[in-house]
């Protein structure tokens, strides 16, 4: 237990000195497998050519850069401002209609990226010039890209879904169709809290213009192959026709030949699509690496086994251990991004909670949902600083407060997840 404590120690000193996440939890890996064998470099940096090579050949980890290729394909395509249009067609004219068709654009967007930030960033770009013209508050029109932002890595496919999948060896499928129930449910819960502040200041989200029902059939017409690329894609992995790889695989084709298509796609943006597909591939890859390090050196410390007898002697409540755990994960959201955040814990927590009875895809919805919560917790959740980033004549406090609201619907809705497991499981039990 105190080797992995001064390891964790050791790990979060180095990130705060800016050496990258992925070197820190490497070195912390290597150097701690090390003293534990005595001062024996050579079984250590046996297992890291061991992990790399590993890592580099998992079939199942190409699944990736096939997911990310799909999402710069469709963004290449221009198909965010159609998802916003179609959106903003139905219910537009609502009081807070604009942010609300935000939120659904996200959630649309979110199911072909596969990234809370690319979500964000997208978003701010196509959302926020929108609700400032009909006259929204910046709290408000920043919360709520902020907020939809986070269903990109909740509604599959997501990579860091298959990320966790991967490393505790659970069904990548079965993960994504849990991810479905949840991402509906965040996106209604995120709705209503838009409900909530317009009502109490109708000011901060005036309605929109009506759009005519033939307005609205046109703009819907402009999303409907992108529907279709997801009902295809998912649909074949969830009826078990293939794979989570080939279907990423024919998502990536799909989405190049939408984008074609579109006549929105040559040589240059081909060419800018597949560099960003293969640095931010790169990116996950020597995270995970790291990761897969740092787990090595944990597992044979003696927390994990320790962690499981403290909680058998003091009798805790299984359900007190997992709410301990979200508390975690929230506090490390406000300092991490989500893919170290988990890779860094999950070799302290993934026995914990498997030893303690619960199911592991489950535990993934939970994991992911308390992930979204803290890419937008003051004071460095990062989705708020894309934000700033992309929108930097709103003040910081201004989107701290914007984000209050669906913080609090975020957490209503970890609370209903806790309290009915069912609804992250019940589609996966239909898969074969």
């Amino acid at each position: 237990m105190t080797e992995a404590l001064t390891g964790l120690l050791a790990m979060m000193l180095l990130s705060l000195v800016r050496i990258p996440i992925a070197l820190s939890m490497g070195i912390v890996g290597i150097v701690g497998y090390a003293y534990m064998r005595d001062w024996n470099w050579a079984p250590a940096f046996a297992t890291v050519q061991t992990k790399i090579y590993e890592t580099g050949r998992n079939y199942t980890l190409s699944v990736v850069p096939l997911f990310i290729l799909m999402g710069n394909f469709v963004t290449r395509a221009g198909l965010s401002r159609e998802l916003f249009r179609c959106a903003y067609a139905f219910i537009g004219h609502l009081r807070g209609g604009l942010a609300m068709a935000t939120i659904l654009a996200c959630a649309g967007f979110g199911a072909i990226c596969g990234s809370s930030i690319a979500t964000a960033a997208t978003m701010a770009k196509v959302a926020y010039p929108s609700m400032k013209k009909f006259g929204y508050s910046d709290s408000l029109a920043t919360g709520a890209i902020a907020s939809g932002g986070t269903l990109g890595i909740l509604i599959p496919p997501s990579t860091i879904m298959v990320i966790y999948g991967v490393f505790t060896e659970t069904n990548i499928g079965k993960l994504f169709a849990a991810g479905v129930l949840p991402g509906i449910l965040a996106a209604t819960l995120l709705c209503i809290a838009v409900g909530w502040v317009t009502w109490r200041d109708p000011k901060a989200g005036p309605p929109g213009e009506r759009s005519s029902w033939k307005e609205r059939w046109a703009a819907f017409r402009g999303i409907w192959m992108v529907a279709a690329l997801f009902f295809f894609v998912m649909g074949g992995i969830y009826g078990g026709f293939f794979t989570a790889t080939e279907g990423a695989g024919m998502g990536a084709f799909g989405a190049m030949a939408i984008a074609l298509w579109r006549r929105e796609l040559n040589w240059t943006g081909l060419y800018h699509a597949l560099v960003e597909s293969a640095r931010t591939t790169s990116m996950l890859f020597l995270i995970l690496i790291g990761a897969l390090m740092f787990a090595e050196f944990v597992n044979i410390t003696t927390m994990p086994n320790d962690l499981k007898d403290f909680v058998n002697r003091f009798e805790i409540s299984p359900i007190a251990v997992v709410a301990a755990i979200c508390i975690i994960y929230v506090l490390l959201g406000t300092a991490m991004e989500e893919l170290s955040m988990i890779l860094l814990t999950l070799p302290v927590f993934f026995p914990l909670v498997v030893h303690l009875g619960f199911d592991p895809v489950w535990f993934g919805v939970l994991t992911v949902v308390v992930v979204e919560i803290g890419l937008i917790s003051p004071p460095v959740g990062m989705n708020l600083f894309v934000l700033k980033t992309l929108i930097p004549q709103v003040s910081t406090g201004t989107v701290f407060r914007g984000v209050m609201p669906f913080m609090f619907a975020d957490c209503v809705r970890l609370a209903i997840l806790v309290a009915f497991p069912v609804i992250s499981l019940w589609l996966p039990g239909m898969m074969k």
